[in-house]
């Protein structure tokens, strides 16, 4: 390509992105995601700065594409940008309220042990329609280094940047070490993937254990071995524990098995993989075994309550597409399939196994598919690396994560600290300085929203060192039809832990009242005899969008925050 021409593409490729955003955000009606809809978003945030982040994206990326550093130390370069672009968003709420069933898993286990975990699993401990891999793996954490958020955060972020490296290995086994870079880079390229990692959920540890068992299984057959028959059976067999959604997911090792011929003898790779599977069936078999009863129970309710739930809980394919991701990844990723077609590449389908499993299944909601983006943007390098010339490919690729930054950091971080579940975690770090050991929770009934107050409880926990003590008699509910039908369902089958239960209230503990409407007294049958109190503290920040809202109230006599004293 001549100097002309390659700059030429660059002026397109500017012009594309920086016209983009602004069509985008006049469009921003179709966004229907559930999260972080580009209409709620970008209702008091000024886009101009947005758009100046994204220019002055463009010319960084401009200067990156003159170096070569990157591609000469990949998986290095790769691990420290995903980790360094995940450390700005610790600062993030927990603003998905199934971080509570997930708390609580965990802290049974840092409490009672590991026995106590896998007895009590379904059990004493609400196992939901939960798989006990992740909150294992959490409440571990929680035991050997504290119930502290940020060693959870740093432990879902090296996942999240392995998982980054994991894809830039699996792209350079299944075809070059190029097109396994930019599959990596361009995982960096999706706004909504990074907003995740710092919560408190199993869908970014579940993507890396998928991708890992991806190359592991590739490894395996490739070269065979008993390490890497052992590593591939044991990955797949965690990936199996970590949620439901992967056992269909997992239709992908045998994509692999129907297309990956490497070198060797066909009876021996298929040997290979036979192993492997068997290996997976007898461990999985004697798990199942041991808690038959309750995934049974659990399968009954993923399909009369979580599968039907589908056709009402759905986001749409712009949205995921356009909004979420960013656009020439997508473009990237339809114009590989035509790549791969033209060249007959068999081994494209392992990568294109995304879009059948999104589009023949029709799983719309970006969660349920974001263990499967490692494919996706494999799709994408694919067809970004249809350009040979290497500057221009490299201005891309950085193009597409500099503007994805612009509108992570400049869009959807400071709306989701604008939530009302920001309260929980801004009153957490106020209770800590009061000087009280215990805090009396209450909570109020949700006026919108069919949701549990109770549920809050938890997350609140994961933002204090003070013992939190529910003494609280059940919240009405409303009607059953309403809770099985809502997506909050699981917040209504909370059981009280143990761990919340004192001996009977202590008018020297401060109060704190969890409601989804601003209050400035408590409720009568709540102070009861008290004879004095007073509101500390009040944490009302809401960006009116959601149904289900935590305002938190903080009442106290005697005890009173060290700084006030």
């Amino acid at each position: 390509m001549s100097k002309l021409e390659k700059t030429d593409c660059i002026l397109i490729v500017s012009f594309f992105i920086l016209i983009t955003f602004p069509l985008l955000y006049l469009f921003r009606f179709l966004d229907d995601n559930t999260l972080t809809s580009w209409r709620w978003v970008f209702l008091d945030i000024r886009v101009e700065r947005i758009f100046l982040l994204i220019f002055l994206g463009t010319i960084l990326s401009f200067l990156i594409s003159k170096i070569s550093f990157p591609e000469r130390y990949p998986s290095l370069f790769l691990f420290l940008l995903s980790f360094s672009i995940v450390l700005p968003l610790w600062r993030e709420p927990e603003v998905i309220l199934d971080a509570s069933r997930y708390f609580l898993q965990a802290k049974y286990l840092e409490i009672y042990g590991i026995r106590y975990f896998f007895e009590e699993w379904g059990k004493e401990i609400v196992a939901w329609t939960d798989m006990p891999l992740v909150p294992f793996f959490y409440g571990l954490t929680f035991k050997f280094f504290g119930e502290i958020r940020g060693y959870i955060q740093f432990f879902n972020t090296l996942l999240f940047s392995l998982s980054v490296v994991l894809t830039y290995l699996i792209g350079k086994t299944l075809w070059d070490k190029e097109k396994g870079f930019y599959a990596g880079l361009l995982l960096m390229g999706i706004p909504y993937l990074p907003i995740q990692v710092p919560l408190m959920l199993v869908d970014v540890p579940t993507m890396f254990l998928l991708t890992l068992a991806v190359y592991t299984f590739l490894k395996a057959i490739e070269k065979g071995g008993l390490l890497w028959i052992a590593l591939a059976s044991f990955a797949i067999f965690l990936t199996i524990f970590a949620k439901y959604s992967t056992w269909l997911m997992l239709s992908i090792i045998i994509v692999i098995s129907c297309t990956y011929q490497p070198k060797g003898t066909k009876i021996t790779f298929y040997r290979t993989a036979l192993i492997i599977l068997l290996i997976v069936g007898l461990l999985s078999g004697v798990m199942f075994f041991l808690k038959y009863n309750l995934f049974q129970e659990q399968i009954a309710l993923l399909r009369t309550y979580q599968w039907s739930g589908l056709s009402r809980w759905q986001e749409g394919f712009v949205s995921t597409f356009l909004f979420q991701t960013h656009f020439l990844i997508s473009i990237s990723a339809l114009f590989a399939i035509y790549v791969a077609i033209k060249n007959r590449d068999r081994r494209f389908l392992i990568a294109g196994w995304f879009a059948v499993f999104v589009i023949f299944l029709q799983i719309e909601r970006i969660r349920y598919i974001l263990p499967l983006f490692p494919l996706f943007t494999l799709m994408a390098s694919y067809g970004l690396n249809e350009i040979k010339d290497k500057e221009v490919k490299r201005f891309i690729g950085f193009c597409i994560v500099t503007s994805s930054l612009a509108i992570l950091l400049g869009g959807f971080f400071p709306f989701l600290n604008k939530t009302s579940m920001a309260n929980l975690q801004n009153a957490g770090k106020y209770l800590d300085t009061l000087n009280c050991e215990a805090i009396e929770i209450y909570t109020l009934p949700q006026r919108e929203s069919t949701g549990n107050t109770e549920a809050a409880i938890p997350i609140l926990d994961l933002f204090t060192t003070r013992r939190l003590l529910y003494l609280q008699e059940q919240l009405f509910s409303p009607g059953d039809e309403r809770i099985k039908k809502s997506s909050l369902r699981f917040t209504w089958e909370f059981k009280r832990p143990g761990f919340y239960s004192g001996n009977g209230t202590n008018r020297t503990n401060p109060i704190a009242i969890i409601s989804s409407e601003i209050i400035d007294e408590p409720p009568q049958e709540i102070i009861q005899n008290m004879k004095s109190i007073k509101i500390l503290k009040k944490f009302v920040v809401s960006s009116g969008v959601f149904r289900y809202k935590t305002f938190v109230a903080v009442f106290g006599g005697d005890c009173l925050s060290r700084t006030e004293q």
